[in-house]
């Protein structure tokens, strides 16, 4: 029900979402009888979507997006939003997938599922395409303005779990975002986080700088949520830029339309590469359960990419990860006393 969209964005999603997946199901949380309506709307476009496997639940409230968490929290306890997540606690769903209200969205997850030990403050992550051809994890993205060195070790721990999908040994490298690559820039904060880094089990790099997020320098950048929500929201300006550029640039004249047609493949593969919604799917990491928060403003296909990382974080056990990851941190951490 959530985003600025809301069952015109998620229905055909969660559809084209249950074709690619024929394993996998969807439980839909919300009003049930518009979810039925979009349903019959949707289905003769996705024939190959099985609708058994598709649930609704009912609810009775909604968590609108300038709703304060205070409401969202205390008085809606049969929003949407809320009975997806109490049915991560239950078991009865293994993910949350949520374009709603952010602050909301963070609020009950925390409320409703905990963090887990060894964590102070879940963190949001997201995957962000770099020159490599691969994709660079960063957090925090806007949880938390206020950072202790000790929350920015706590997220680089969290960052490695998410990044570490397979079991090939490989242990991914962790940067954290400075004004230079020196040791002796940055404020305090950041100076006594590397510090904790580098006495770590982790694979810390060192300080990078903003470009190094795209230049693939390092596997996971690490910030607190005032910068990263920055550079999260530069990053999508920019892209919008660019697509705009490309298409005014290629098809202004006779002689730039047949240019466009010469280049267009090699333009539509950069467009694709470039595309942030391919990389829609923010993870609320630290909590007794994986959630993910769309962006409010994503259409069908970027919401299906956020039930696809989602989809494929239970399916790597990131759960588990983080917890085993942040007992072992813990061990080396007791062993070096």
């Amino acid at each position: 029900m959530g985003g600025d969209v809301g069952i015109p964005t998620t229905i055909p999603a969660a559809l084209a979402f249950i074709e690619r997946y024929p394993q996998a199901s969807l439980l839909l949380v919300g009003d049930s009888s518009q979810i039925e309506k979009a349903l019959g709307e949707w289905q003769p476009k996705y024939p190959r979507a099985d609708r058994a496997r598709l649930e609704i639940r009912h609810t009775s409230e909604v968590v609108a997006m300038d709703d304060p968490v205070e409401v969202a929290l205390r008085r809606k306890k049969d929003s949407s939003m809320r009975v997806a997540i109490e049915a991560v606690k239950s078991g009865q769903a293994q993910a949350c997938v949520s374009a709603g209200n952010t602050g909301a969205l963070m609020a009950i997850s925390r409320y409703v599922l905990k963090t887990l030990d060894g964590i102070d403050r879940p963190a949001i992550a997201t995957a962000l395409p770099n020159q490599k051809g691969g994709a660079t994890t960063m957090l925090d993205l806007g949880a938390n303005v206020d950072c202790t060195a000790e929350h920015l070790l706590q997220f680089a721990i969290m960052g490695t779990a998410l990044a570490q999908t397979s079991d090939d040994g490989h242990l991914p490298s962790v940067g954290l975002l400075n004004i230079g690559e020196e040791v002796i820039k940055g404020n305090d904060v950041v100076k006594q986080a590397a510090e904790l880094l580098r006495a770590s089990p982790l694979n810390f790099y060192g300080n990078v700088e903003g470009n190094d997020i795209f230049k693939g320098t390092v596997d996971i950048v690490v910030c607190d949520g005032f910068v990263g929500n920055v550079v999260l929201k530069s990053v999508e300006g920019l892209a919008h830029m660019l697509g705009s550029m490309i298409r005014e640039e290629f098809y202004r004249s006779t002689l730039t339309k047949l240019a466009g047609v010469i280049v267009r493949p090699v333009l539509n593969r950069f467009r694709r590469r470039v595309d942030n919604r391919r990389y829609n799917g923010a993870a609320l990491l630290g909590l007794r359960g994986i959630v993910f928060k769309s962006h409010g403003s994503a259409d069908d296909y970027a919401f299906r990419h956020a039930l696809q990382r989602a989809h494929d974080a239970v399916a790597a056990g990131v759960l588990d990860r983080i917890a085993s990851t942040v007992v072992e941190f813990t061990r080396h951490q007791s062993g070096t006393k």
